[in-house]
């Protein structure tokens, strides 16, 4: 399914083979912690709240996809589902967001989230457009800075992070649970980071809200990252420490003069790339070319005396 990745990722529209592999996906369950789950299928990852109250889902993954991920949760627990947090506005985290609101579910989400997915948005990067949501997909309940929900016995802190992966990124802390769902601020080893410029993201975003995410996580907290497996502080941690070290290496590569090819020969990834998958939707190449692009045009070289 990598050769999809770019309209997958997107929610575009996608080739009948795209459609043919996510008609096969299958949605895997793990719990995370009493009345918390998590839901992992070919998109985004989803978190589960769930007990008295009702359930409470973040990300939805792919349209073709809401009835499997509506049967797992009814596996996990047969009320249907109250509330839908988007993380943030890309079709691999919102794209069955019609159906779910179709189904009943109060769409909450950044204000940003409803701008962006109340419009095509043109991409000149994957040279492509994505439809708006139809309305019954739209966040009814936005936010600017964050909200808190009060459910299933615990209290699920919706935070706003600032142009980061997009400018529409909140991450979900549940307090008593003390889980941690981050969005696509944090990519767990499943492949280098995807910074949107196109939606306002950018590195020193990532950095800032990788190191917010380490502010709210504790040494037992388990977090529940935007792709990959459930982590640990630990691992947000050394994914931290790595956007720090690139983002630094690239920066000293423009301040003396180089060029986007020459940086990217340089591979300022190459420590990771045993730990980071290579072969993901964002090639180390293409992480790099995306901060060199962001830097660039704010940083100078170093004159010579």
């Amino acid at each position: 399914m990598r050769r999809f990745a770019a309209w997958l990722l997107l929610g575009m529209s996608m080739p009948a083979a795209a459609q043919q592999d996510l008609a096969s996906a299958e949605i895997r369950t793990e719990q995370v912690a009493p009345g918390v789950a998590a839901l992992f299928g070919p998109g985004g990852n989803i978190g589960l709240s769930y007990g008295e109250d009702g359930n409470v889902l973040i990300d939805d993954q792919f349209a073709p996809l809401a009835p499997k991920i509506l049967a797992a949760v009814k596996a996990v627990d047969p009320d249907p589902v109250r509330f839908l947090i988007n993380t943030h506005w890309h079709g691999d985290h919102t794209g069955a967001n019609p159906a779910m609101g179709e189904a009943g579910a109060v769409i909450v989400a950044h204000d940003n989230v409803r701008k962006r997915l109340s419009t095509d948005a043109v991409s000149q990067m994957m040279k492509s457009t994505t439809k708006a949501t139809p309305k019954s997909g739209l966040p009814v309940m936005t936010f600017a800075q964050g909200v808190t929900l009060h459910l299933n016995g615990d209290d699920l802190q919706v935070v706003h992070v600032p142009n980061a992966h997009t400018d529409g990124d909140a991450m979900i802390y549940w307090t008593r649970a003390n889980v941690l769902q981050t969005g696509d601020v944090f990519f767990n080893k499943a492949t280098f980071p995807f910074i949107d410029r196109e939606s306002g993201g950018s590195i020193d975003g990532m950095i800032a809200a990788s190191a917010r995410a380490l502010d709210i996580a504790g040494p037992a907290t388990r977090i529940i990252p935007g792709h990959g497996p459930l982590a640990a502080r630990e691992d947000l941690r050394a994914y931290h420490a790595m956007l720090v070290d690139v983002r630094a290496k690239v920066a000293a590569g423009i301040r003396a003069g180089r060029t986007k090819a020459q940086v990217v020969a340089s591979r300022p990834t190459a420590a990771y790339e045993g730990k980071i998958a290579t072969n993901g939707f964002i090639t180390p190449a293409r992480f790099v070319e995306t901060i060199y692009d962001e830097l660039k045009p704010k940083l100078q070289p170093a004159r010579k005396r």
